[in-house]
């Protein structure tokens, strides 16, 4: 395939799946109260609060924005319910950067995904990090991997800002913002990801794409080119 650029998710692709949800977000449950009581002068945390708030009132949840305790246990219930709401992503995404600077933890790579993003960077492929997490979280992640810090090796980062992943005009969207600054067109550019929705998504919007099947055997007849690792992509 002739590849210009590189679009790639994280979980499930570039890293395992189980290092967001058995290490990321226990650890943002378990510190979230302490780190909210501790930051309310802070402004970000003020902030996240206020539109916490207002999304409770939005979903018809009676709660005080001057009751943080209350604040506090809506959030964890949200972090229980898995949802994807800003201002809980944002301070989920202050609680791991403390996280990372205490090296509490360092993110998960795959070892062919850090050896083939570096290749491919050197080789002069722009790489760009498309991800449901925020960009925050996102450079997060990368800077403080266990390979060190990978940041260097991308471009830019998009998050669902420009939309949701399983949708041809996130894509779409995406593919503007990167005509900025390359000249490509939608073929140029290849998507990695391990969901099948958001691959079909991609090809849509007319993105090339490959499917990475990490924990389970290739299918038989794939509708996206399958592979197992970054090592069997071929560019």
């Amino acid at each position: 395939m002739t590849v210009k650029l590189i679009l790639t998710d994280i979980e499930g692709t570039t890293s395992s799946i189980s290092f967001v949800k058995d290490v990321l977000f226990p650890y943002a449950a378990q510190h979230l109260p302490d780190y909210v009581r501790s930051h309310l002068q802070d402004a970000q945390v003020q902030q996240q609060l206020a539109q916490t708030a207002q999304l409770a009132a939005a979903e018809g949840i009676d709660v005080d924005a001057t009751d943080h305790e209350a604040l506090i246990a809506l959030l964890l219930q949200w972090i229980a319910a898995d949802r994807k709401v800003t201002p809980l992503k944002a301070l989920q995404g202050l609680i791991w950067e403390a996280g990372y600077k205490n090296r509490d933890y360092a993110a998960h790579m795959y070892a062919d995904a850090t050896e083939y993003l570096q290749r491919w960077h050197a080789s002069g492929i722009p790489l760009y990090v498309y991800s449901s997490g925020s960009v925050q979280a996102q450079k997060l992640f990368f800077g403080y991997s266990q390979d060190g810090d990978l940041l260097p090796l991308f471009s830019g980062h998009f998050d669902t800002l420009v939309g949701a992943k399983r949708e041809a005009a996130s894509y779409r969207n995406i593919l503007t913002e990167l005509q900025k600054q390359h000249d490509i067109q939608a073929a140029d550019v290849l998507f990695l990801s391990d969901i099948i929705e958001e691959l079909d998504a991609a090809r849509e919007a007319g993105l090339q794409t490959c499917w990475l099947v990490r924990d389970a055997a290739l299918p038989q007849n794939p509708t996206h080119t399958a592979v197992s690792s970054f090592a069997d992509i071929v560019l």
